[in-house]
Parts: structure tokens; sequence; C-alpha cells
């Protein structure tokens, strides 16, 4: 599957890292050149500088034979907007589009996109966490790994030996 993705932040890299490793081929557009240290060495897809919302730009990454393109930045109006060329002048099949504002997301969904909202997810998966435990989100919430610490930790100077730590000789 050809996708392109617009924003290399945490959620735009990791995303592309696991669609690169299944064999997909991606391409990555951030206007922020950094932005790409946040893929592996191993990433074999393509890295483009610029932004979503600049048709040139999508157009250079193959937005005509793309068949997903996934708006990841941290703005609703650029992820908005880029998702609405992709799927209206570059007839991108399918086009989603991360909106962190619930009512722009619902806007957004009515004009044919879909949509992640952040907002509602999260709240979803803590009210379930709270009412039937993290075991119950799938994954979403992630249960503790070690239990709490039965006494609270001491405070120390700089360079005190930690009272419960026997030093090597």
């Amino acid at each position: 599957m050809r996708v392109i993705i617009i924003g290399c932040g945490r959620v735009g890299a990791e995303t592309a890292v696991e669609l690169d490793r299944r064999g997909d081929h991606v391409t990555v557009i951030d206007t922020d050149q950094r932005a790409f240290g946040r893929l592996p060495s191993t990433f074999g897809g393509v890295t483009v500088r610029g932004t979503g919302t600049d048709e040139d730009i999508l157009r250079g990454a193959g937005a005509e034979l793309a068949e997903l393109l996934m708006a990841l930045t941290e703005g609703d109006n650029r992820n908005a907007m880029t998702a609405q060329l992709g799927k209206h002048v570059f007839s991108i099949p399918r086009v989603i589009a991360k909106i962190n504002d619930p009512l722009r997301a619902e806007a957004y969904r009515s004009l044919g996109l879909e949509t992640l909202c952040r907002t509602t997810l999260l709240a979803d998966a803590l009210v379930t966490a709270a009412t039937e435990g993290a075991e119950a989100t799938n994954g979403r919430v992630l249960p503790p790994t070690a239990e709490p610490l039965l006494v609270a930790p001491t405070a120390m100077a700089p360079g005190e030996p930690h009272p419960d730590v026997e030093e090597a000789e």
C-alpha cells in the first residue's frame, strides 16, 4: 500500500515505522528536517521537507498514486486542510485526519473524512480504566509492571551511600 503521512512527530514517526516494517511504501512529510531524526536508520521510506497543505509538495510526494493519507500534525486546521486536499484534489481513497477537538472531528466526518480524535480516545480509555480496570482497555491503559514502594524513599545528600545498599569493597 502507498501511504503518505503528514507530520513526523511521535505519532507520525511511530506510524511510519510500523507501516514500513509491514512492507508498505511510506512517504513522510514534515516542515522540520530535524523531525525525521525520529525515524530509525532502518526506515526504508521516503522523507519530504514541506507542508501537507501545499499541493505541489503533495504532488511531488506521489499523492496521485497514494492509497492512504494520514494527517498527523499537531494542528487540527492543518490536518483538516491536508485531508481535504488529499480527498478532494488528489482523490486518495482513504484519508485519516488526527483531530483533537471532538466537535471538529465530528464535523470533518460529516464531510467524508475519517477522523481520529485523541481527546475522545483518551477519555474513553480513562473512563474504562477507572470503572473496569486497566486490563479492560485492550492495552490503551497499561497496568503497572512493579509493585509500589511500601515506604517513601529517604532524602540523601549528594554522594551519600543509600542506607539499604551495601557498598562493594
